[in-house]
């Protein structure tokens, strides 16, 4: 009885986290003054005086990531699913959690005057989307090796293509030097097409286990 209703409880999680995360940030993107989505950083809502919100938000997402990957331990016992995709989400949910209260530096900051925090949370985003889309396809790889989650594999193949091309343009535009990057007033952008699909894949892998809860 309580091993289904913690399954339950991990499910909606896993389908809480991208819709709290991606909301906060897009609502109070919009509220903030001076603050332009399409050209700054998501975790630049983490400065200022209402950087509080984003900071939780941070928070609040790693907690929810870590509660499904702990439902998905369950669910997921045998396999590569069971080893190298839970271990990366777990990695990935304290990586979100720490981008929380080690907050970056502003992005004028010259890379020798970076403090610790803002080195420690550039380091933490930058392992967390080079893997996203490696979790997504180590998953995939099981749901192609087992038929109970046969329709959630093409989901998967198609979020997955999207995701590692999303991260695979943001790592690139946003490494071009400033004076040399045509992409400068895009680069939020940029980072949210990267984001986004993983925060969908996890919403519909969420829905998945509480279908399969039914």
């Amino acid at each position: 009885m309580f091993k289904n209703q913690f399954r339950k409880l991990s499910a909606w999680a896993g389908i809480l986290a991208p819709i709290i995360f991606v909301g906060v940030f897009t609502v109070e993107g919009v509220l903030r003054n001076g603050y332009d989505p399409m050209r700054m950083y998501i975790s630049a809502l983490s400065l200022g005086n209402r950087g509080w919100i984003q900071i939780s938000n941070f928070i609040v997402l790693g907690l929810l990531l870590f509660i499904f990957t702990l439902g998905l331990s369950k669910e997921f016992q045998t396999g590569k699913a069971s080893r190298g995709g839970i271990i990366t989400l777990y990695i990935i949910s304290v990586l979100f959690f720490i981008s929380g209260p080690f907050v970056m530096d502003p992005t004028e900051t010259p890379a020798d005057q970076m403090s610790v925090h803002g080195l420690i949370h550039g380091l933490s985003g930058g392992i967390v989307f080079l893997l996203m889309p490696i979790i997504i396809f180590i998953f995939l790889r099981h749901f192609f090796s087992d038929n109970n989650w046969q329709s959630f594999r093409w989901w998967t193949l198609i979020l997955g293509v999207i995701e590692a091309t999303g991260v695979i343009i943001f790592t690139y535009v946003s490494k071009i030097p400033v004076e040399q990057n045509a992409y400068i007033n895009l680069l939020g952008l940029f980072q949210r097409i990267a984001l986004i699909p993983f925060m969908v894949w996890v919403f519909i892998f969420g829905t998945e286990i509480l279908r399969k809860q039914k």
